[in-house]
Parts: C-alpha cells; sequence; structure tokens
C-alpha cells in the first residue's frame, strides 16, 4: 500500500481514501518489511493487505510476500503496536513478542501457537507465521455441528494442557526475556484478592446473602493458592473461544497481550466454569467439562504427577472454580441491570455457575460451601428470573 500527495492511498490497487484504518496498515506493513529485512539481511516485499480484526491496541494485517529468496511462508501475519504503554504499565507488545519468543523455541509439537518469524521492540512489530483461514473455536460452538463443536473442545482442553506441560518451569526464561525487551515484569494478578474480599459485603448488599466465615476463608485461601508457586506455567490469559483456531494439527491459541506465567489451574478453572473470563459465554452439554477435565490432566500429568490422583485434582478444581465464580460474579454483579433477564443473560450465566458450584461442592464435601453457592444462586435468579438457566451453544442445541 502507498500514500501519494493528495492524501489517497493505493491498496491492492485500488484507490481508497487515506483515514487511520488504512494509515495504520501502511505503518503495519512498512515496519513489517522493516524488521524481516533487518531479520534476513535483504529486502523482502510484502502486497495484499488484508486488515484483520481485533481487540486489542496492535493493528493485525495478513499480508502475501511479492518476492524473496527466502524459504519463509506464501503469507504472514503482521502484528504492530504503534503506540508504548503508560510508564509502569505492562507492555502489550513486550507480553506478546516474549509469549511467541517462549513458545518458538521449542519444538514444532509442543507449539501451541503460530511461529514467530520475526519482532523489533524499536518498530514494535512482530511478524508471525499466518495460520490462514481456519475456524476459530467460536465458529464451532455457534455453528451446527455438535459432533464437530465436542471434537474441538476436547482439543482445545488438550492444547491448554500441552502448553502447560511444555512452558512448565520456563518462569525465570520468560521474565529474563521480558527484562530484555523493557517490558517490566508484570506482577501477580491481584483480582482474586480483592474479589474474595469485597464479594461478602457486595453480596449482602445486593440480595442480604450472608458469607460464613468458613467459607470466606476458604475463598481467600483459594486467592493464595492462585499465586503460589506450585503448577506455574504459561498462560494466555485471554482464553476466549474467538482466540483458538481449530486446525488440522489441533488448537492453536493466538493473542498473548496479556501472556504470563502463573499457576495453570487459574486456567484450570475455564474447563469447570467455560469460557467464563470472557464475555457472551455459555453452557455446555452435560458431561462435557468432566471429558475436557480429561484430556487437560492427560496433558499435564506427566509433569505434575499428583494431580493423577483423583481426591487431588477434584480439590484443587473445585477450589478453582470457586475463585473464578467468585471474581466473575464480583466483577460483574455491580453492572447487571435491575429487572427480569433472559437465558443468554449475564444474570443467567451467574445462576448457572453459582448452582454447578453448589452441586460440585456437595458431591466434594464442602457442604457449607455448597449451601453459600446455592443461596447466591437463588438469589440472583429472584432478583432476575425466575427460572434462570443459561443457554446452551448453538451447536448443542
Amino acid at each position: 500500500m502507498t500514500v501519494d500527495s493528495s492524501g489517497t492511498s493505493s491498496l491492492n490497487g485500488q484507490a481508497v481514501a487515506a483515514g487511520p484504518e488504512a494509515l495504520a496498515i501502511q505503518a503495519a506493513m512498512s515496519a513489517g518489511e522493516s524488521v524481516l529485512a533487518h531479520r534476513f539481511g535483504s529486502a523482502i516485499t510484502l502486497v495484499d493487505a488484508e486488515h484483520l480484526d481485533g481487540s486489542g491496541p496492535a493493528t493485525v494485517v495478513r499480508a502475501r510476500i511479492a518476492s524473496s529468496s527466502f524459504a519463509l511462508p506464501r503469507t504472514l501475519v503482521i502484528k504492530h503496536y504503534p503506540q508504548p504503554p503508560a510508564k509502569g504499565a505492562a507492555d502489550p507488545f513486550a507480553q506478546e513478542a516474549v509469549s511467541y519468543q517462549l513458545f518458538t523455541a521449542l519444538s514444532p509439537d509442543e507449539r501451541m501457537c503460530p511461529e514467530l518469524l520475526a519482532h523489533d521492540g524499536k518498530h514494535r512489530v512482530l511478524v508471525i507465521d499466518d495460520l490462514g483461514d481456519a475456524p476459530t473455536l467460536r465458529d464451532k460452538l455457534h455453528g451446527r455441528d455438535a459432533r464437530g463443536a465436542e471434537r474441538s473442545l476436547l482439543s482445545w482442553a488438550r492444547s491448554l494442557g500441552r502448553l502447560h506441560a511444555s512452558t512448565a518451569g520456563r518462569e525465570a526464561d520468560f521474565n529474563a526475556l521480558l527484562r530484555r525487551l523493557g517490558g517490566p515484569v508484570k506482577g501477580e494478578d491481584a483480582m482474586p484478592v480483592l474479589a474474595t474480599a469485597q464479594l461478602p459485603a457486595l453480596l449482602d448488599e445486593l440480595f442480604g446473602v450472608a458469607t460464613p466465615e468458613s467459607v470466606r476463608q476458604r475463598a481467600e485461601r483459594c486467592a493464595e493458592h492462585a499465586r503460589s508457586l506450585s503448577y506455574r506455567a504459561f498462560s494466555p490469559v485471554d482464553l476466549s473461544p474467538d482466540n483458538n483456531l481449530v486446525t488440522t494439527g489441533g488448537v492453536r491459541f493466538l493473542d498473548f497481550e496479556r501472556g504470563l506465567v502463573r499457576n495453570a489451574l487459574v486456567d484450570a478453572a475455564e474447563l469447570r466454569v467455560p469460557f467464563s473470563s470472557g464475555t457472551g459465554a455459555l453452557a455446555l452439554p452435560a458431561g462435557m467439562s468432566e471429558a475436557m477435565v480429561a484430556a487437560w490432566r492427560a496433558e499435564v500429568s506427566s509433569v505434575w504427577p499428583v494431580l493423577a490422583d483423583e481426591q487431588v485434582l477434584t480439590e484443587h478444581l473445585l477450589d478453582s472454580q470457586l475463585l473464578r465464580v467468585w471474581i466473575t460474579s464480583w466483577e460483574r454483579l455491580p453492572k447487571i441491570p435491575a429487572g427480569k433477564a433472559g437465558q443468554t443473560s449475564e444474570a443467567a450465566a451467574l445462576v448457572t455457575w453459582w448452582r454447578d458450584l453448589a452441586a460440585r461442592a456437595e458431591l466434594a464435601g464442602s457442604a457449607e460451601v455448597a449451601e453459600h453457592a446455592a443461596a447466591v444462586a437463588a438469589a440472583v435468579d429472584a432478583a432476575h428470573g425466575p427460572g434462570l438457566e443459561l443457554a446452551l451453544y448453538p451447536a448443542f442445541r
């Protein structure tokens, strides 16, 4: 793409107004060509820019290599971060670049993401392998093929476990790479501590539901366990279905702008409360969560053998599930509008997740946790229902 003196751009051979999007694409293409030339020692021309949607601060462009004497993919993806972060804030460019560096150093079988081809801190740009137009996990869940959606969910769980297993014990490497790029080493997320400290008062204020001291103390212990040095591995953090590509080689993760090393059981909570850390989550059919947990455990038990013990894993997962439900409720309850809600609403999601927490706590013999979770579910349902139950993803209806 070029921009002439009149302010008109040429993109893919067609004249377009040089608006902010066109200029952002041009900047990304130029940065991509620059970093590739530096990486390979020769000019590499990129053409046919295609702007890809993204929710983060990066401009994401797919481009074709017009000419190159190197064995490069025919197309690649450029992620350009034109704006530096605020002073002292985590840098999404550095987080993502280091995340890809961590995986590119692994064997292809262990790499649960596209390969990093080049990156440059000065230009704040990454060039990664293009996985093509494979469907996302969201596409599968919102499609009409229930079997295909089930296979994709199990593949996602296996890939998540393989991601954790392949990066266990790599925290020092990750932090060293992050410092080298100038990004501050991100500390532990304070959200679990805030949520466990503040949710009891919120539940009392909104619904008149008291939180027993023993339940509050358990939630606080869960928050501390989430920050512990046990089960440390890389986490993409953003596990939304639209950030996962379903390829012939399995599910591959995208978007590491918040990537860090943390307790892997924080991610494993998403197997019990699927995709609750994002928006628009719906329900999965009975038994799907257990199958996903089994697929994940099969990958991680080689590095953390204790998780092969059913009782140990069940206890850990209950703690992670409790913490995930508490955090989500603390974040969302104040934002839910008063009045009745539908079966795809956040109110319905919270009712369903608290009910499931109650059921699993009862099975695990945690009576007070079960009673409290059931009371919260009933209170949210009374306020926004009655009869709320989160709808299934379209693929399972």
